[in-house]
């Protein structure tokens, strides 16, 4: 599959199988993602995987939609902002950058392995860093429901995308 074809395949994907996911195709996603490029190299993130039944509830009061409580697994992307490389000119965070850099390596290698994912950020990340104990310099950024899609990406509408021309200035 060359990377167009990869890139048209991963979808957001709001509905999940219970079929958990296998140990091997984390670890994949989660190399994929420690290849990831960062502002210097700093890799200012860090991930929890969640499987467990009781932490996934958890982390499903924290986006109050019924449909992440589908996910057999959640990956919280978080951003560790004293680790992250803040820019001399004007002392800009790179962080959610390069935690946003690595959140779409977990979604792209999720479509190659035939897993559906989707991008989280309108949580309760005060409640997320309390439900998941994190440190106090951790962020959750965004969390990752990961899982076999309850309906095959060749059964969804074609993907609604702005014209090249409209994106170019």
């Amino acid at each position: 599959m060359n990377f167009l074809d990869l890139v048209k395949l991963r979808r957001s994907v709001r509905a999940f199988q219970s079929r958990p996911v296998e140990q091997e195709k984390l670890d994949y996603i989660m190399e994929c993602v420690r290849l990831a490029p960062s502002a210097v190299n700093l890799q200012p993130w860090r991930f929890r995987i969640v499987t467990d039944s009781e932490t996934l509830v958890a982390l499903a009061g924290c986006y109050k939609r019924e449909w992440l409580a589908t996910a057999p697994c959640v990956i919280v992307a978080c951003c560790d902002h004293e680790a992250s490389w803040h820019r001399r000119a004007d002392n800009k965070d790179h962080g959610d950058i390069d935690v946003a850099i690595a959140v779409e390596h977990i979604c792209l290698a999720a479509a190659e392995l035939g897993l559906g994912s989707c991008w989280v950020c309108n949580f309760n990340a005060e409640l997320c860093r309390e439900r998941l104990a994190l440190p106090g310099q951790l962020e959750p950024v965004a969390l990752v429901p990961l899982g076999y899609a309850e309906e095959s990406s060749e059964a969804l509408p074609e993907k609604n995308r702005k014209a090249l021309e409209d994106l170019l200035f």
